[in-house]
């Protein structure tokens, strides 16, 4: 057992809590690289929103036999991943980063690509192919961020739970297509 107190001192927590306010949730018990990682959640917030604009135009873009339910799925999963951006946006402004939304090289920052497809299955393909990116993307972020940042690393991981149930719609859709 160390003679290590548990928590911090009342007076000492009011103290600190009293310096730096203008940096809101950032304080000094705040263990992650913040330029790193709002530079990782602007890479994030990139991919999610090329996601959004492959989701759509598939959606928009939906013909054939299966289509009407296919293009449903897509506009389903199209507004997930715009809750996702929005999410690491608002935790890019509380860790006092400014979210990059400019056009201006967003296919770059962007692990996926935006690929159209061809046809229904080629759109599924793509689709899945950007969720797998996305997956392994952010279990390496997770990974990365650990305990230094507890807040960003649950809001990724519930992320992360999302998109691998994107990647099993789409392998559902694939093997209901009988591809």
């Amino acid at each position: 057992m160390t003679d290590k107190p548990f928590l911090t001192d009342i007076k000492t927590l009011r103290k600190r809590a009293r310096k730096h306010i203008e940096q809101g949730a950032v304080t000094p018990g705040y263990k992650g690289d913040r330029e790193t990682v709002i530079k990782l959640l602007n890479e994030a917030l990139a991919t999610e929103i090329i996601c959004v604009l492959r989701y759509r135009r598939h959606h928009f873009m939906a013909a054939g036999i299966n289509a009407q339910s296919i293009a449903s799925e897509f506009l389903l999963h199209a507004n997930e991943e715009q809750a996702h951006a929005d999410q690491i946006a608002q935790r890019i402004v509380q860790l006092g980063g400014a979210p990059d939304f400019s056009p201006d090289g967003l296919a770059t920052r962007s692990h996926a690509e935006y690929v159209e497809g061809s046809d229904l299955i080629d759109m599924i393909k793509e689709d899945l192919i950007a969720e797998r990116i996305a997956i392994d993307s952010y279990r390496e972020v997770i990974g990365y961020l650990g305990n230094d940042d507890p807040t960003t690393r649950r809001m990724l991981e519930g992320i992360l739970a999302m998109e691998e149930e994107h990647a099993d719609d789409l392998v559902g859709l694939l093997e209901e297509m009988g591809s």
